[in-house]
Parts: structure tokens; sequence; C-alpha cells
């Protein structure tokens, strides 16, 4: 699905060059400039080169430091005193702990109670006051503002805020530096923290050198907010389903960030969980890198076409945090969705050496065998028969195919399952 923002005009919304210059002074104190590498087999893909930026290397694990620690360092005595408080499932708490500690500021971060655990550590090891409540970032989001009330903390936003996008616009600068002659720049979007800094950023650059650099968003395709907003000229609200691309699930952009995307985005493009797990496969085989769900849709995007590729190609890789119980399930679904990992049921006759012929024809077209369920209890079944569930490694869409034709070939009536 792809929604394709308004022009971008003369008059963009957002922070100056100069005060991006400016945070990138403060934020340069804290953030690694992180690494730009080239993907051959992305470049192969877009017909185009195609370069990662691996923000999934930052310290604390994304973007979300440069936002969070300029916002911080802009805040007077008196606030700085009266501490602050923030709400997040993950990279943004990490981001406000990290940088109230180098600061020497009190945290509270309010977090949902199924937080993962490596996320709440790493947070809680930063110094800051972790307090779990609900279920949903919801919860916490309305706890942390309701603190800050209560309190006199400040609350910390993970996007809406003209000194947070500036802080994220850094990464744009760094990009300009790595890549001078970049002409697409594609970007994660959860509420627009990100994209707005580095949107506004590029395309103010731009006209200053007379040039075009496009600027795509990706949303996951169960938490898109803003083709919905664009569509509809304001930021609106919408009924999110569940995804992997937890770090971006925010349900409606912030009033800001809409605004300079909405001016300064050149289009908004949706991928769906099963590419998201694909691109965090091809990630981690090609270019070696470990990155979370909603930092690897920039790549899902790539992998399916959801863009059309022109001139190099930058695509952010946002964040590497990611519970490794997660990337076990991720990688086994994201070896399914590759049809690298088939699962099939095949109805049997309940007699001897059948177990034993299915498994030699599987190894005849050279596919291993992981794991044998054999049931006499599968619905369907006549009382003759017996239903074998194999789990097989092939080696993509063309071997499984030569798989099956093979079982099929044989009299089976192999059925994939998910």
């Amino acid at each position: 699905m792809t929604e394709t923002a308004a022009q971008p005009t003369a008059a963009l919304v957002g922070p100056t060059l100069a005060e991006v210059e400016a945070a990138r002074a403060v934020v340069g104190a804290v953030a690694e400039v992180t690494p730009v590498e080239t993907s051959r087999h992305l470049s192969d893909i877009l017909g185009v080169p195609v370069l990662l930026k691996a923000e999934n290397l930052q310290r604390t694990g994304s973007y979300k430091i440069r936002g969070a620690y300029n916002r911080m360092s802009r805040l007077t005595d008196d606030e700085k005193a009266r501490g602050v408080v923030a709400a997040s499932a993950g990279n943004h708490a990490q981001g406000v702990a990290f940088a109230a500690r180098e600061l020497g500021i009190h945290a509270t971060i309010f977090m949902p109670i199924g937080v993962a655990l490596p996320k709440l550590q790493a947070t809680r090891h930063y110094g800051a006051e972790v307090v779990l409540r609900g279920h949903t970032v919801d919860e916490p989001l309305r706890a942390a503002q309701e603190h800050a009330a209560a309190t006199g903390a400040v609350y910390i936003p993970p996007f809406d805020h003209p000194d947070v996008v500036a802080g994220q616009g850094t990464l744009a600068l760094e990009l300009l530096d790595q890549v001078p002659d970049l002409e697409t720049v594609v970007v994660p979007i959860g509420g627009g923290g990100l994209i707005s800094g580095v949107a506004t950023v590029l395309k103010q650059r731009a006209a200053l050198e007379g040039r075009r650099i496009r600027v795509i968003g990706v949303q996951a395709a169960n938490a898109a907010a803003y083709p919905v907003s664009l569509a509809a000229g304001a930021p609106t609200e919408i009924a999110m389903s569940p995804t992997i691309a937890d770090g971006i699930a925010v349900s409606k952009p912030g009033t800001l960030n809409f605004r300079i995307v909405q001016n300064a985005v050149d289009e908004v493009v949706t991928v769906e969980d099963d590419d998201i797990a694909r691109a965090m496969l091809v990630l981690l085989e090609r270019a070696k890198l470990v990155v979370e769900p909603a930092g690897a849709v920039g790549v899902a995007a790539v992998l399916t076409g959801a863009f059309v590729g022109t001139g190099p190609t930058v695509v952010i890789l946002s964040g590497g945090n990611i519970d490794p119980l997660i990337m076990e399930r991720v990688i086994s679904h994201g070896l399914a969705a590759s049809e690298r990992y088939l699962k099939l049921r095949i109805p049997l006759p309940d007699r001897p050496g059948q177990l034993a012929r299915t498994s030699e024809i599987v190894a005849s077209q050279n596919a291993n065998v992981v794991e044998v369920l054999h049931t006499r209890h599968g619905s369907g079944l006549q009382i003759s028969q017996v239903e074998l569930e194999l789990h097989i490694e092939t080696r993509g869409p063309d071997h499984a195919e030569q798989v099956l034709a093979a079982l099929r070939d044989a009299g089976y009536e192999p059925r994939r399952t998910l």
C-alpha cells in the first residue's frame, strides 16, 4: 500500500538547518557516528546502489538517544532538578534513561508490564526508576503524564517536540557527509520523530544545493496511521492490529510530525509482518546485522518493491534492540515466509513403512527433515489412516515446490500448514 504525501514546498515546517547543526554539536557528545554499509544484494533487487545506515549499532541500540539527549540538554536547572518522566516499551525508555544519567537528572520511566526483559534491564541499568503499568503503551503514557502533573517532572515525548525532531535530524546531517550523492532515503515511521528530523534536513539542503532528494517513509501495515492521516489531511487515530514491529506501533501521528511529513515526505508505503521477518533474515545472513522488526521495515520495502529505486538509496536501520526469544521466533517465521522452512501434513495408510517411504522421497530431493509428528488423531482422518507432520528445510520456493511435486508423484496428498 502506498500513500503519497503533499509535494514539499519551500517553506518547510520544523527545525531549521541551523537548529539541527546546533543539536549536532550537543548530541555529538554522546551519540556515535554510525556506519553506512553497501548492500550488493539489495542493490541488485532495487536496481540502484543501496546503502544501510546502521543506527542499530548506536549507543542504547537505536537512534532515540539523539532526540532524548537534545531535548533534555535544553532543560533549565530548575527543570533538571524536578526530574524527567517518559513512557515507552523500549527504545525511547533507554534513550531517556541514558541521557538522564549523562546529564545527572533523575528519570522515571513507565513501561508496560509485558515489556521485553532485555529492554527492562537495560533501562534500569542506565539508572532510571522503572514503573510497570498496564499491558499496552497507552496505559504507561497516561501514567507518565499523570506523574508529570502530580510531581512537576518534565515529560519527555518520544517524537512530538521540536527539540526531539532536531535531535533526530542529526542523523540526516551524518548521511549527507557519508553519502554526498544520495538521492533517496528510506525511513521507518512510528509516531514520526525520525522521519520528521531526516526529511526537514534533507529537503532544506536539497533546496540550497538545487537538487532533489526523495524521502520515503515505511510503516508496518498493521499499524499504519500515516496513510490514513495523509488521506484525511490531519492526524487520525487508527485501530491497530498486532505487529512484530512494536517499536513503530503508534496509533496516531504526532501533530508537529504529521505537518512535517505532509509537507516534506514524498511517499509513505506499508509492509506486512511476513515481509519484515524476511527482511530481518536477509540482514542477518547478508549484512551480518541484528536489527529489530521496526528497524527492518525499510529493507522489507526494498524486498517487496514497494517503491521505485532512483539513484543511490540509503535505508535507515533505526534500531537493534530485540529479545533473543523474539528473534528466534522471527527467524523461524522469516524462514517460513521465504519458503525455506516447509511444514506439511500428509495423510498416510496406517501400515508399516510409510514414514520411511516419505522420508526417502524428501531425502531424494536433497531436502532435510528436521521434525516429525506422527498421529492417529488428526481431524478428517479415516480409521485406517494416520497423519504425518513434517518440518522440512528447503532452499527456497522452487525447491519447496520440487519436494511437494515428488510427494504428489508418489501418490501422497501433502498439505502446507503455517
